[in-house]
């Protein structure tokens, strides 16, 4: 599939998600807002005062789902992307708002942050570019990897 000259093979590269972010203004949000999804979201990682959750989003570009959450009451959401365009954008805009973590930072290396550190983890969309590069299944299989390792898993 081509989209004008580029084709969808660059959505698994960061030079394409630096030039698309220098070029796009307001946010965007692939697949749904946060609005939409918050009835899920809320049902396997409620929010209640007695308990803190530290919620991953991966991807973010310049998304205003991690702002929907914490508009929700999750108070620690750190949000990731590979482009340092959108992740300076996205510090900028919320400056004023410190639980709005945003780092830059590949989601198959993950390695700045402990191990179990978060309680949840949110992927709209960035498995789907991913598949979508070159060395698709190598990259997603070390997306999942590090997830995996970065999640809290709870035993009951």
């Amino acid at each position: 599939m081509t989209m004008g000259t580029t084709t969808t093979q660059a959505y698994g590269e960061p030079w394409y998600w630096d030039n698309r972010y220098a070029n796009e203004s307001g946010p965007f949000d692939w697949y749904q807002k946060y609005q939409s999804l918050a009835p899920l979201i809320n049902l396997y990682v409620p929010r209640h005062s007695n308990q803190h959750h530290r919620i991953l989003v991966v991807g973010c570009g310049n998304s205003a789902f991690s702002e929907g959450m914490a508009d929700d009451g999750y108070d620690d959401v750190v949000s990731i992307d590979i482009s340092s365009v959108v992740i300076q954008a996205m510090q900028d805009k919320y400056s004023d708002r410190p639980h709005l973590k945003y780092l830059q930072m590949d989601v198959r290396d993950m390695s700045a942050f402990q191990t179990d550190s978060f309680d949840a983890v949110v992927d709209k969309g960035t498995l789907d570019s991913l598949l979508c590069g070159s060395n698709s299944r190598q990259n997603a299989a070390e997306m999942l990897d590090e997830v995996w390792r970065y999640i809290k898993i709870i035993s009951c």
